[in-house]
């Protein structure tokens, strides 16, 4: 079984087209790094360095706040390769700038932390487009293993960028990293000008940008997996932001180390993550997800710990590299949960949010540890973000993950095409769906009980809301009523967004019922304008 997974894990990189994207985005997220560990090396010798430093981690991850549901969105419904044609395009155009104020010595640091948040922007609408995209390049069943391969990647990437930086920065300048960066992300356009994908079958029911976007964030707040994965990564993210936010300072004030020793620290963290890229598929056949995280969240813990109380450098890499197993371990593993829960029209919107968890918590974190350094000190800043960690880790005991490992998330396309009289427009609305059931008196309880994930499924996937109702003439009769914005947004619920797993939960709740429901999908009266002098009504309401 073993064996298996970890050739699978690899199997993607077959496919030529997927296996050059691979490579070159692993580039730029190297350039990435890189980029980060020069800006914030040219702020420690700043006046307020404790906060600048940590402010530079937090102008990379502020644009996921703001843009990483929009990013979805848009990846969800326009050309994806062009989308990010488009942004590397952008994120040149910024490189370069950067590189002629460094050249010129005009980076002040105002400037370094604006140029740093708009490539932040940059890079939060290209992860989205990138995810999506590179799904569509490999057959189905290896998708799960490119979700390891990125996750491969940004670790890799990190093992590799600090150490470079570090030396690029001490022999060359900071320029030179941030020249670097900039080819990076001109190779990544060019590979992505030349790709040439599978046509698409046209899409009947495009979505518009504000309506996707609502529609992703209704799912998530009806979805209590999702839900739960996101606290879970906030609780990991936010204390443990303080390690990365910190460890400059810790590497020049602590350990009196310059800026080839820090690499050397982030490089160790780097290592620990790969390491646990490999040993990650064993580990996880053996323990179960939620044990893996309080693990995983006690050793990292650990790790911050040790980074600021012991003043060895050698002992202080050596446990480092165990820490970046474990901040692996927590985020692959509520990763490849989500990756596998959400069903695929909805996958770019729901992996935005989570991006917005997990940067948007680095970002906060960064900067309140950095806040909490520069007025209580380095050391008790770090003592308190491990206190935080463990107890974060350990909350898992009270708040653990859902087991999502049976569901099947596959499109289930099982309801009958309404039967209307006439062609509504497909951004008419609001409108009404009504199901009614029958059910006799020793079912009602378990009816009731199920329809509570039938009510679900509904508001995931396009009801604004539902509701059941019972008939006061008739007590075993009763109404489940459902509005939707648009009549598009109901027609998409018969035309893929419902899944295997919302199929067996409404299944479930019809065997309580007597015979199938009967269904009135009830829009807008309007009228209907009839030629002069032709014969009959002038409008019709809604369809019987």
């Amino acid at each position: 079984m073993s064996t298996a997974a970890v050739e699978s894990a690899w199997a993607p990189l077959r496919v030529r087209a997927f296996r050059v994207l691979w490579f070159t985005q692993l580039g730029t997220m190297v350039g990435t790094w890189m980029q980060n560990v020069a800006a914030q090396w040219l702020l420690v010798n700043q006046r307020g360095a404790e906060t600048l430093v940590a402010l530079v981690q937090a102008a990379a991850m502020v644009p996921v706040l703001i843009l990483a549901m929009p990013a979805g969105a848009l990846a969800d419904i326009v050309d994806r390769r062009r989308l990010l044609v488009g942004v590397q395009a952008f994120q040149v155009a910024v490189g370069a700038a950067l590189v002629g104020l460094a050249i010129a010595g005009r980076l002040s640091p105002s400037t370094l932390l604006t140029t740093t948040f708009l490539l932040g922007c940059g890079i939060t609408v290209t992860i989205p487009g990138y995810q999506a995209l590179v799904q569509d390049l490999v057959p189905r069943h290896l998708i799960r293993s490119v979700a390891g391969l990125n996750g491969v990647a940004i670790n890799l990437a990190r093992a590799i960028g600090p150490p470079v930086a570090g030396v690029l920065v001490a022999q060359a300048g900071a320029a030179a990293v941030f020249a670097l960066n900039t080819l990076s992300y001109a190779a990544l356009g060019a590979v992505l000008l030349g790709l040439r994908r599978r046509p698409e079958a046209p899409n009947r029911l495009p979505e518009r940008f504000a309506g996707a976007m609502r529609a992703g964030a209704r799912y998530v707040r009806h979805s209590p997996t999702v839900r739960r994965i996101v606290l879970r990564c906030l609780l990991f993210v936010v204390p443990g932001a303080a390690l990365w936010a910190l460890l400059p300072l810790v590497a020049s004030r602590l350990l009196h180390l310059d800026a080839s020793g820090y690499g050397l620290l982030l490089a160790a963290l780097g290592v620990g993550a790969i390491s646990g890229a490999a040993l990650l598929p064993r580990v996880g056949a053996r323990l179960p997800p939620n044990r893996l995280v309080l693990l995983a969240g006690l050793t990292f813990a650990g790790g911050a710990l040790v980074s600021v109380l012991v003043r060895n450098v050698a002992i202080v890499a050596v446990v480092l590299v165990p820490a970046g197993l474990a901040w692996l371990t927590v985020l692959a593993t509520l990763n490849g949960i989500l990756q596998t829960f959400l069903p695929a029209w909805v996958r770019a919107r729901g992996l935005s949010i989570y991006q917005m968890a997990f940067a948007g918590g680095q970002a906060i974190g960064s900067v309140i540890w950095g806040v909490v350094a520069q007025i209580w000190g380095l050391t008790p800043a770090l003592l308190a973000a491990g206190a935080l960690l463990a107890v974060g880790a350990v909350s898992i005991i009270a708040v653990p993950l859902r087991d999502t490992g049976e569901l099947n998330r596959d499109p289930a396309v099982y309801w009958p095409q309404p039967h209307l009289e006439f062609d509504p427009e497909l951004e008419e609305g609001p409108v009404v769906v009504t199901r009614s059931f029958m059910v006799a008196a020793d079912r009602v309880e378990r009816f009731l009980e199920a329809w509570k994930g039938v009510r679900q499924s509904r508001l995931r996937t396009g009801a604004t809301s539902c509701a059941l109702y019972r008939d006061g003439a008739d007590t075993s009769r009763f109404v489940e009523l459902s509005l939707y914005p648009t009549w598009a947004e109901h027609l998409r619920q018969h035309e893929g967004r419902l899944t295997g797993a919302d199929q067996q939960v409404e299944a479930a709740a019809h065997e309580l019922a007597d015979g199938r429901p009967d269904v009135e999908h009830l829009l807008p009266a309007r009228p209907i304008w009839i030629p002069t002098g032709s014969q009959g009504p002038a409008a019709r309401s809604s369809p019987k």
